[in-house]
């Protein structure tokens, strides 16, 4: 929601009604992001473009109204394994995550952009996001995301807090979203209309009238073709893939090709996309293995085929796919090896259907990822994060009151002592045995090396011409490539030609001396008869014109290399090479037959030959093999032509260009299982990197989480999904270690033997415990890091890491009150270290060691601790750990009221700290800049403890850690607020502390703070100050809305109401305490709707205008709820409310009724103040009345109420006024002189006790007017005369007039009063 909208909210929502959900609704209204009139917009607009297509994907001539232009998404909160969704509280948590998003649109709208889509709306009620789409791309990548279910894990790491990652540890539970896949369908067709053509699938058998003079066109169910809709009347046009021909028809039967599909059929060259033919095999499988028959003599072409007589079995070598001319076989009854074609073979009983996509003994791996070396890397990555000062670092101990520690059993901690010691001893064997072998590894690695350096590839001396050629060199080379054979040294000549020329080749000054000498061993070559020689050559021959564009000239010697072989190819390698770069060639030149003929051929080697793409540069010429298996609707065939382009794709680095074919194997996946289930989590990861590289670290990360949870994953998956989550966690979670490792580690360390790798079991144990810890769950920490001794391989870990691991646990221990348990594993620790020699660790050791005998209450040990850590920090001159110490002392001093002493140590731990160059200490610093000034706040010095408190402010802002701002802003104003009141102070701390929850998006404490500015800038009481206070509640009420907590909205509505009052704006004061009356009764809780009701009242009871508007919310809606649910005190505070605004509006006689029960109330509470004040509020009343018998009777009733003896100044003056009062109506009213006297004298008693001069001489001037006028005691009307002259004389008061006033009447000042108030 913007700040301007939501200043402007009090203008909507005139026509509130009762309704709770009708809240939700004005907070949709004042904070979405696209108003009602911009939606229409972006729909209005969708919708004409697509009006103006030319025609329908179903196959109609006009244009249809119902294409959709928004998408939602629904997001549900499911549980469990079976992802069943969760009941409707939890679903309701959502909601408010989602009014959450709502306030703050940035981190849905980049998620929703990497999507590949377009941010809308939001409907946080119906958990529901409404996106759009601009281009065709854009549904086809979106949809795929959601088929491989990344949209659910996405929208986790965004909505969900860190805590949620570690509770699904023990709970399974996530989001799921869904989507009407109708409605996206729709929108695809929307977009192809618009797209001119597009392909299809024909949805029927179907002719076609013919386009040109030829026959009709006729397509089968099934067939793809490309569609062009109709234009300007005439039919829809149609090309057939399969050889070219046109047809035309009014209203084919068809539907669209998948997205995938239509992208990749569009990214086909015309070469490749027209023609090849169709499928005319009558194989019943799409992917067979096994053994088949022949049907017929056929007599090999060449070199790569092979002849057979009919009748003869045939082995498949590889995979037979139907939809393909030709396939590898080898003949049962030669041996030889070569392609045989699909249509001249039948089953045999031995003929199956293949599951699988891969080959035997094939890398199955899209790219070579180093394992081991990732593994190493995220573990010694977790490790240095997580351990990374355990060893080294002192631990400050903020423990300002010391819990009751838990007391472990005695049988555990023994069994604990075992395990420390058994492990820590294994740890000193292990470390003696490595020292012994170190010489024997370094003697293997050097003997690998010299092995490794004999090894040197041959070479051949290229003479110039004028020194002409030897033939021993030409005999050397033809020798080197005569083998029939496959060589590995043949691999860089068919993968890499110019780096086989650099490797065997010198003594040349160009090229052109390179292939003078080629030419002269192909010659000899040829003479020789060396025709495996002569074939190498001519291909190397060829590679050579063709990097020099000589395109012609490498075809005739490609097309050399393939046909001069006498016998059938052995090395396929060979024959791979020569059907790539020929075809290449072929495709280039647009000699479409031949192009397609030896495509054929290309495609029954890659489906038969593992890792056959050494020699193919260029994947164009491998879009026949996908294009062919697409338009057969050969699954498995396509998932392995996906698998090989993508394999290209990354062998060229070409990234960016192998995601769609990965991403359409994986969806492959989900149709065809079997096909391909061991190299699933490999691919997941492969794209996992490929997205990561592409900025698309949500898309990354979900990949990776994908790769984790496959069948076929291993523990160096897990890990390998660890190390790309924690590439992109600064940007995304603003911390080195998100929470999302937790299910990783936790996957991987379950995917492992018991034992078996004790590394990841460390580091899983110290990365889940340090997680744990940093978000206060301390028992589970340590539960996790107690697996750590139960590794039978521990100790094989290292010294240096078992020994920081027992520390590590050590203080979980104490965090987890269990300072006895810790000093157990510290001795241990301590007794394993070198006894002659001291150490930085030792050191630690103790610091840690006095933490946990403080921890017990024992501080003479503590202090004995402290004081060896602080010995070893000057051995070494370790300031930081020096001043950590010192403070830990100080900390101890304050436990024990030793202040003075406390003083001294913090004092000297912050000179240290202060003189520290090095970085990594400030944190410790500011901690103990709190600590001190807390204390001298503590001991009346405020001044000091605010120079603290804003040394460790600017320290924090120095290094911009926001948490440790926080922590120091709290304290500065609560020491402004509190302890040194000072509003403007207070307002610019809590302005700083509400920038510094924005930057950490804690919507909670955000709207707190925003309520508490808000009160600030009211209690100045100016109007600019109360518009800001206005502003600031507006903006809380809109954080509460959206966070659901209806509880502070009523507050927030009323709260602004209270303001418009005092603004005078009165129009929009009963809008807002109507909501906020309506939010109190949706929260169900009738005590805090009666709370709500009264304090609405209290806003005109305690203004100066409209006071009667309190009587209708506390006689009419609050009393009756306080009556029912017999809240005593509740009916008690409204009763004295109402008679007391009454009887300020002259309504006395009711007034009396509702005193009369407050009285009662106060009698039954026994509750003797408010007794008290319903007796004087009655004697007031009756009074007012003019019924003076009874105005006595309850001022006198009132008195009696009074504590005795007099405790305050304040109970004296309440007599002198309660008694001259009555005084004034016996002598005034009642005309008895006689009585009034003695009230009088009562009330001068009290007076005088009180010394208040000025009572002493209005009542001295009653009582001498009484005695002269009408008692006719002369004495004592001289006696109060001389009185009252010498007070007069004392207050400069020059007259004093005796005589009695007949006309005064004491009600009259009620009258002043009631006239006053109804003004």
């Amino acid at each position: 929601m913007t700040t301007a909208t939501r200043r402007n909210s009090s203008k909507t929502g005139n026509d509130l009604e009762s309704d709770p959900d009708r809240i939700r609704t004005i907070r949709r209204e004042l904070s979405i992001e696209y108003t009602h009139n911009e939606r229409d917009n972006i729909m209005e607009s969708s919708f004409k473009d697509f009006k103006a297509s030319r025609g329908s994907v179903k196959g109609t001539s006009g244009a249809s109204d119902d294409i959709p232009t928004v998408l939602a998404m629904q997001l549900a909160l499911v549980e469990g394994p079976d992802r069943l969704p969760a009941d409707e509280g939890t679903q309701e948590v959502l909601c408010r995550k989602l009014c959450v998003l709502e306030a703050d649109l940035s981190g849905v709208m980049t998620l929703i952009s990497e999507l590949s889509a377009h941010f809308v709306s939001i409907n946080s009620g119906e958990r529901t996001i409404f996106i759009t789409f601009k281009t065709l791309e854009e549904i086809w990548k979106f949809s795929t995301y959601h088929r491989m279910g990344f949209l659910g894990q996405c929208m986790e790491n965004l909505l969900m807090d860190q805590e949620f990652w570690l509770n699904s540890l023990d709970q399974q539970s996530g989001i799921e979203i869904s989507i009407k896949e109708e409605t996206l369908n729709l929108m695809y067709k929307g977009f192809l209309m618009q797209e001119g053509s597009f392909f299809g699938c024909c949805t029927a058998n179907q002719m076609f009238d013919s386009s040109t003079s030829g026959s009709d066109l006729y397509l089968e169910k099934g067939d793809i073709a490309l569609f062009e809709p109709p234009f300007l009347g005439s039919g829809w046009t149609v090309l057939s893939l399969a050889d070219g021909s046109r047809g035309t028809k009014q209203k084919p039967a068809l539907e669209p090709v998948i997205p995938f599909h239509e992208w990749f059929l569009k990214s086909c060259p015309e070469t490749v996309l027209v023609g090849g033919g169709k499928d005319t095999s009558d194989i019943p499988f799409q992917i067979a293995l096994g053994v088949c028959e022949t049907i017929e003599e056929h007599d090999a072409d060449g070199p790569d085929e092979l002849s057979f007589q009919a009748g003869e079995r045939i082995i498949i070598l590889g995979l037979l796919v139907a939809c393909f001319e030709w396939f590898m076989g080898k003949s049962e009854k030669t041996g030889d090896i070569g392609l045989v074609k699909t249509n001249l073979v039948k089953a045999t009983s031995s003929f199956c259907e293949s599951s699988d996509i891969f080959l035997k003994d094939e890398d199955r791996q899209i790219i070579t990822l180093d394992q081991d070396k990732i593994k190493e890397e995220t573990i010694s990555l977790l490790k240095k994060i997580c351990q990374c000062d355990v060893g080294t670092n002192y631990k400050l101990d903020l423990t300002k009151e010391i819990p009751r520690s838990v007391q472990n059993k005695t049988q555990e901690v023994n069994n604990l002592k075992q395990k420390v010691n058994r492990i820590l001893s294994k740890v000193d064997e292990n470390q003696r045995n490595e020292d012994s072998s170190v010489s024997i590894k370094h003697q293997m690695e050097k003997e690998a090396n010299d092995t490794e350096e004999s090894r040197e590839p041959p070479r051949f001396s290229v003479c110039s011409e004028q020194d002409s050629t030897s033939p021993d060199g030409h005999h050397a080379f033809l020798s080197f490539l005569s083998s029939r054979d496959h060589q590995p040294e043949f691999m860089l000549l068919y993968s890499a030609y110019p780096e086989f020329l650099i490797s065997h080749f010198e003594g040349h000054s160009d090229e052109e001396d390179i292939v003078v000498y080629l030419g002269i061993a192909r010659e000899l070559a040829r003479k020789k008869r060396v025709s495996w020689a002569q074939s190498r050559i001519c291909f190397l021959l060829g590679q050579l014109c063709a990097g020099r564009s000589k395109f012609s000239q490498a075809r005739v010697y490609y097309e050399e290399a393939l046909n001069v072989p006498r016998d059938c190819f052995t090395d396929m390698f060979l024959l791979s090479a020569i059907y790539s770069n020929l075809a290449l060639i072929y495709l280039t030149q647009k000699n479409h037959e031949k192009f397609f003929t030896l495509s054929e051929r290309l495609s029954a080697l890659l489906m038969a030959v593992p890792d056959c793409l050494f020699g193919c540069e260029d994947p164009e010429v491998l879009k026949y093999v996908l294009k062919k298996a697409i338009l057969a609707k050969n699954q498995r065939a396509e998932a392995r032509a996906c698998f090989i382009l993508a394999k290209l794709h990354l062998k060229l680095k070409e990234g960016m260009s192998a995601i769609p074919f990965i991403e359409r194997l994986l969806t492959l996946a989900d149709e065809v299982p079997e096909a391909c289930d061991e190299t699933l989590s490999h691919a997941f990861l492969v794209l996992a990197r490929l997205y990561s590289d592409q900025s698309l670290p949500r898309l990354a990360e979900s990949c990776a989480r994908r790769a984790s949870l496959q069948v076929g994953a291993t523990a160096s998956h897990c890990l390998c999904g660890v190390l790309l989550l924690m590439e992109n966690a600064s940007e995304l979670y603003g911390v080195a270690v998100p929470t999302q490792v937790a299910p990783y580690l936790t996957r991987a360390i379950a995917l492992v033997s018991p034992g078996e790798d004790p590394a990841l079991g460390h580091v899983h144990a110290l990365c889940l415990s340090w997680l744990f810890h940093r978000h206060s769950m301390p028992e589970r920490a340590v539960r996790y890091m107690l697996t750590v001794l139960d590794h039978r391989n521990m100790s094989s870990v290292g010294q240096p890491d078992t020994t920081a691991a027992l520390i590590w646990m050590a203080w979980l221990y104490i965090c987890n009150q269990q300072p006895g348990t810790a000093l157990e594993v510290l001795d241990a620790v301590l007794s394993s270290l070198p006894e002659h020699c001291t150490t930085q660790l030792e050191g630690v050791v103790y610091n840690m060691r006095a933490i946990s005998y403080r921890h017990s209450a024992d501080i003479r040990q503590a202090a004995e601790s402290y004081r060896a850590a602080i010995e070893i920090c000057e051995e070494f001159e370790d300031r930081h750990n020096w001043a950590i110490a010192l403070a830990n002392c100080g900390f101890m001093c304050l436990q024990i009221k030793a202040n003075r002493l406390a003083e001294e140590y913090l004092t000297q731990s912050v000179e240290l700290f202060s003189e520290l160059e090095d970085e990594g200490h400030e944190l410790s610093f500011i901690s103990v800049l709190l600590e001190l000034g807390r204390h001298f706040i503590s001991q009346g010095k405020h001044e000091n403890g605010k120079i603290y408190y804003e040394w460790a402010l600017l320290t924090a802002m120095y290094i911009d850690h926001v948490d440790s701002q926080l922590q120091a802003t709290r304290h500065l104003c609560q020491l402004y607020e509190e302890v040194c009141p000072d509003e403007a102070q207070c307002i610019i701390y809590n302005e700083h502390q509400l920038n510094l929850l924005q930057r950490i998006g804690d919507k909670s404490l955000e709207g707190e703070i925003l309520e508490k500015i808000s009160q600030l800038y009211l209690n100045l009481a100016t109007e600019k100050a109360n518009r800001a206070a206005l502003d600031y509640t507006k903006r809380s009420l809109g954080i509460f809305i959206d966070l659901g907590r209806k509880r502070k909205q009523a507050h927030a509505w009323l709260q602004a109401g209270k303001i418009y009052h005092i603004l005078q704006q009165t129009e929009l004061v009963d809008l807002y305490v109507q909501v906020a009356q309506d939010m109190a009764l949706s929260t169900g809780d009738t005590l805090f709707t009666l709370e709500m009701l009264e304090t609405a009242g209290d806003v005109f009871f305690n203004s100066s205008q409209d006071r009667e508007k309190a009587i209708c919310f506390y006689r009419d809606r609050a009393l009756p709820i306080a009556v029912k649910t017999s809240s005593v005190r509740s009916q008690l505070r409204l009763c004295n409310k109402l008679s007391e605004l009454l009887l300020q509006l002259g309504q006395c006689s009711e007034a009396i009724e509702y005193t009369q029960t407050a009285l009662d109330i106060s009698v039954s509470l026994a509750d003797h103040l408010n007794e008290r004040v319903a007796f004087h509020r009655l004697a007031t009343l009756y009074h007012c009345l003019g019924q003076f018998e009874m105005a006595e009777h309850h001022f006198l009733k009132a008195l009696s109420l009074c504590p005795s003896p007099l405790q305050y100044d304040e109970e004296a003056l309440y007599y002198v006024r309660v008694y001259q009062t009555l005084g004034d109506i016996i002598f005034y009213d009642v005309k008895d002189p006689f009585d009034a006297a003695g009230y009088y004298h009562l009330a001068l008693a009290a007076a005088m006790d009180l010394g208040n001069k000025r009572s002493q001489l209005e009542l001295c001037t009653r009582l001498a007017t009484i005695y002269h006028n009408f008692l006719m005691d002369r004495e004592l009307s001289l006696f109060f005369y001389q009185r009252a002259r010498a007070f007069a004389n004392d207050l400069h008061i020059r007259r004093i007039n005796l005589a009695p006033d007949y006309s005064f009447r004491t009600t009259n000042k009620y009258k002043n009063t009631i006239t006053g108030a109804t003004r």
